[in-house]
């Protein structure tokens, strides 16, 4: 549990990276996520506010909470008109039944779904959202693939099993690419969690791997920008009044 913690509180050093090299969501995906008309949003486990800009850009009244000050500093320099405030899942410092879709994106599985899922349903109006999303590279391209193995990724707990007082859960997928130099595929793989937890030689190794994969693999060898295959995958359910 304590190693899950220090995963999950990792961010905020790595707030920089994580803004330059993780990837945006596909429209596709939020148009399936997010409720019809002009729904309230919370941006739950906002980070650097990846997400939080594309709903915002839709003109969509949209709120954002993160537990790191770290990455919330980031938001609010990319969206200074974005309400930001630090909270967790489990802790949601807004007022109930204020928000009528929350969205959470790559961070679901960080949360106590038993103490998370009572507070979500608490913030959110009658017949409210909760949507889940996590890009996913796709692996079945084999310079991914060769990628992932350099990484070492440890395999994330993507669970879906929302409960009451919510309905029966609904998922999707969306294939998509996402155009990437060496700059800010370096920065991607600088900012997941266990990376950022390795000691600097042992980080700087696992970065000089992947310089070198971009080198040789004839896939991306002299190339300046590569085309990352990402699968998204989405869930999403309605508190059931």
């Amino acid at each position: 549990m304590a190693d899950h913690q220090a995963h999950a509180h990792s961010f905020g050093p790595a707030a920089g990276a994580y803004e330059r090299g993780r990837p945006p969501y596909p429209p596709e995906a939020l148009d399936w996520l997010l409720p019809p008309g002009s729904p309230r949003v919370l941006d739950l486990g906002a980070g650097t506010g990846k997400l939080t800009r594309q709903i915002a850009a839709r003109g969509l009244a949209v709120t954002a909470v993160d537990p790191s000050e770290g990455m919330l500093g980031e938001l609010r320099r990319v969206l200074p008109g974005v309400p930001a405030y630090t909270g967790t899942a489990e802790t949601i410092p807004l007022p109930d039944a204020s928000v009528d879709a929350v969205v959470v994106a790559q961070a679901w599985h960080w949360v106590d779904p038993a103490r998370a899922v009572p507070e979500v349903a608490r913030v959110l109006s009658p017949g409210g959202h909760l949507g889940l999303i996590w890009n996913l590279r796709d692996e079945t391209t084999d310079w991914v693939r060769r990628l992932g193995e350099i990484m070492d990724s440890p395999e994330v707990d993507r669970r879906t099993d929302i409960g009451a007082p919510f309905g029966p859960v609904e998922k999707r997928y969306f294939p998509w690419t996402h155009r990437i130099d060496l700059a800010r595929l370096l920065d991607m793989v600088a900012s997941r969690s266990y990376v950022i937890l390795l000691s600097d030689t042992d980080r700087a190794t696992l970065l000089d791997r992947v310089r070198e994969l971009t080198e040789t693999h004839p896939d991306l060898a002299g190339r300046q920008e590569f085309e990352l295959p990402y699968l998204t995958e989405c869930a999403r359910a309605t508190r059931a009044d």
